[in-house]
Parts: C-alpha cells; sequence; structure tokens
C-alpha cells in the first residue's frame, strides 16, 4: 500500500500539537496527533475525521480543546493517511472496513494509550457514523459523543412480528429516468474507476481537493440547504452535484465546473494553499481508495447483518449535534436529522447549525465549534 514514513513534520504542526505512530491497533500503525499531552491524567477527548479528510482536519480545534484541560487524540483512520495496516485493494476484503471494525479501530487507540474511558468522542461526516457506533456499543467507554455534518438515525432494523420489509423504489434507476439523469455519489464512490478518476483527475489531486472542498462550503453560493420530502429520485436532485452528481460526470469534472478564483483561493482564511497541502500531498502519495472502501461497505451491505444486533438500541449518554448552515449533509438522508433528535439519541444537549459553514464545520468555523465543545464537555 505505502512505503512507512515518519509522522507529519513538527514545523507545520500548530503549537502544542505533535505527530506520532501507536503500533498495534486492530492490525494498524496508527498515525495520530495529539494535544495536552506535557501534563500525566488529563480526560481524554477523541477526534474521528471523515472523508476525504485526515486528521489534519482537527488542527484547529485541537489547542483549544488542550487548553481546557483535555488530552486531545485525532488519528488518521482506516484508509487514511499514514496509517498503515490496510489494503487498498478493491478486490480485497471488506470487512476490515465495516463499522464495527472501524468501532473497535477507535476503542484500540483509547485502551493502548491507557485510557479505560474517555470524556467524548467527537466525529465529523464518516467520522461521525464511527463515533455514534462508539457510543451505541460501548457508552461504558465511550462517556459522551458529538456528531458533526451526518446525523445518525440509530441501528438498522429487523423486521418485526413477521412483517416482511418494504422493497423501495429503485431509487438509483429512476434516477437515471430523470430529465436530467442523475446519480447517487456514494454508489459512484462504490465503482471501480472512483479511486482513478480523482487520483488522476486532469487538474490534479490539489486543485481537485480545492473545488471539492470550495464546492461543499459556504463559499460556495448554491449551498442553500433544506428539509427534503423522501428519499426518491425527484427529491433526491434538488441537491447539487456533489451528492447527486450528473449522471455522465465523474467527480473531477463535477468539482471542476466550481473550482474558485485565484482571488478567491488567496483570500480563503479557513484553509490555507499550504493548509490545503498538506492533504493533497498525502492523497497524491496514496490515492481515495481506502477512504472509498467505507462508502463500498454502505453501498454493499457489509456488516450490515451484525449492525442489526443492535435494533432498537439508542445513544442514551450525553450528545450534541454541530453542522454547518449551508451544509446540505445535514438532509441528505431525508428525515435522519429529526430521528436522531427525536428516538436515536435520548439525552441530546444541543443541536447547533452554524452560520458561515458548509459541510467542513471544524475548518470554516473552528473558533465556535471550540467554544461548543469546550461547553458541552464542560456540561456532561
Amino acid at each position: 500500500m505505502t512505503d512507512l514514513l515518519p509522522p507529519l513534520d513538527a514545523a507545520i504542526l500548530p503549537r502544542g500539537v505533535r505527530a506520532r505512530f501507536v503500533d498495534g491497533i486492530n492490525g494498524l500503525r496508527m498515525h495520530v496527533l495529539e494535544a495536552g499531552f506535557e501534563t500525566p491524567n488529563r480526560p481524554c477527548v477523541l477526534l474521528l475525521h471523515g472523508f476525504p479528510e485526515l486528521a489534519w482536519s482537527w488542527r484547529k480545534v485541537m489547542p483549544v480543546l488542550a487548553a481546557a484541560g483535555y488530552q486531545v487524540i485525532a488519528p488518521d483512520q482506516r484508509g487514511y493517511g499514514r496509517t498503515t495496516g490496510w489494503s487498498a485493494d478493491y478486490d480485497g476484503d471488506l470487512r476490515p472496513f465495516h463499522m464495527l471494525n472501524l468501532t473497535r479501530d477507535a476503542l484500540g487507540l483509547v485502551y493502548a494509550l491507557g485510557y479505560r474511558s474517555v470524556a467524548a468522542v467527537v466525529g465529523h461526516d464518516f467520522g461521525a457514523s464511527v463515533a455514534a457506533w462508539c457510543a451505541v456499543v460501548r457508552p461504558d467507554v465511550f462517556r459522551s459523543v458529538v456528531l458533526m455534518s451526518a446525523p445518525f438515525a440509530g441501528p438498522p432494523s429487523v423486521p418485526f412480528g413477521g412483517d416482511a420489509p418494504r422493497v423501495a423504489e429503485d431509487v438509483h434507476a429512476a434516477m437515471l429516468r430523470l430529465d436530467r439523469p442523475r446519480k447517487h455519489y456514494q454508489w459512484y464512490y462504490s465503482t471501480r474507476p472512483a479511486n482513478e478518476d480523482m487520483w488522476h483527475c486532469k487538474q490534479g489531486v490539489h486543485d481537485f481537493l480545492r473545488a471539492y472542498y470550495h464546492h461543499k462550503s459556504a463559499d460556495w453560493l448554491g449551498n442553500k440547504p433544506y428539509r427534503l420530502g423522501s428519499w426518491s429520485a425527484g427529491e433526491l436532485a434538488k441537491m447539487p452535484t456533489y451528492y447527486i452528481m450528473d449522471a455522465g460526470e465523474e467527480m473531477g469534472a463535477t468539482v471542476a465546473h466550481v473550482m474558485p478564483s485565484a482571488a478567491e483561493v488567496a483570500t480563503n482564511r479557513w484553509l490555507s494553499e499550504a493548509e490545503l497541502k498538506v492533504y493533497s500531498d498525502e492523497y497524491a502519495r496514496i490515492g481515495f481508495q481506502g477512504g472509498l472502501q467505507w462508502y463500498r461497505c454502505r453501498t454493499e451491505n457489509v456488516g450490515a447483518g451484525e449492525l442489526q444486533l443492535f435494533a432498537g438500541r439508542t445513544i442514551d449518554i450525553p450528545s450534541m449535534f454541530i453542522a454547518g448552515k449551508s451544509d446540505w449533509g445535514v438532509y441528505q438522508v431525508p428525515g435522519n436529522f429529526e430521528t436522531m433528535q427525536t428516538a436515536a439519541c435520548t439525552n441530546i444537549i444541543g443541536c447547533h447549525l452554524l452560520d458561515g459553514a458548509g459541510h467542513w464545520v471544524q475548518q470554516e468555523q473552528a473558533g465556535k465549534v471550540s467554544e461548543l465543545l469546550v461547553g458541552f464537555l464542560g456540561a456532561v
């Protein structure tokens, strides 16, 4: 997959943040960023990134949490960055990437660091799914949870009382029949060409990521999300093309249409060219397949039977949800945002949609996110 590399260079890390490796984590050599390590016996906060990000996405939040008295740990998760011990083989075994094994990765890291429990697990995007499952499976270890951008609607259900499962509309076939034929990004991400499409796109990885991050941020003025009526072709097609793509385009071409200008890039306050280069250097080196394996587990139902063992379970530890007000991720699965608040999380302390942020909320509005996290941790 990749040669062993040193941890991220200390020169690019914020003051008080270090990078190192932790070996023997469920078969992984895990690359982690760490803050607040100078003082022993601090309560721990675990931060889990999403796609296509890295532990680096928490760089602005970590020093604030450390200053508030916490040891803060952010790993490159399985399939990402400088963490090794996983396979990017499209034809390989997907089971290491299913949700319960990713939860095991998180638990293994906590234990390897000498903690029996953590004050909170905080997840963004796909990392929010891992954080949610940490809370469902091991609430004794993960004493509170913060989900960002991706609502959690609870474990998958099991047919009850002999009821036959309802057969849903083939939404993918229906989207292809629209006047403007479309396809769902998660199913595109699960195809064999998706990694090559992004890794070796015409504009190069750096400009691809610049456009991708811009398209899903509050900087792209087309992001004006709202609740959708149903999981149907017509409703899903109301979302931007980074979620519901034009049928004939791959993701590199999709985001190239909204590449920000040189002036916009130069004045970007939440993701400078130097910060973006940390991402683009890593993805140029290893590609995207490690993260795409997570999507394949979802679309191919890998591990779904194991998740059904927890049908009916709720998140009962203190919880909070944070997202950008310009983030379509809140609504991309119709009903999940509401179900999270009314049923899946029984002890939700706050639900915050922040002005001036799209999908990358902990980067776009790092100060406000940090303030909310410190307040939440102090209250629980």
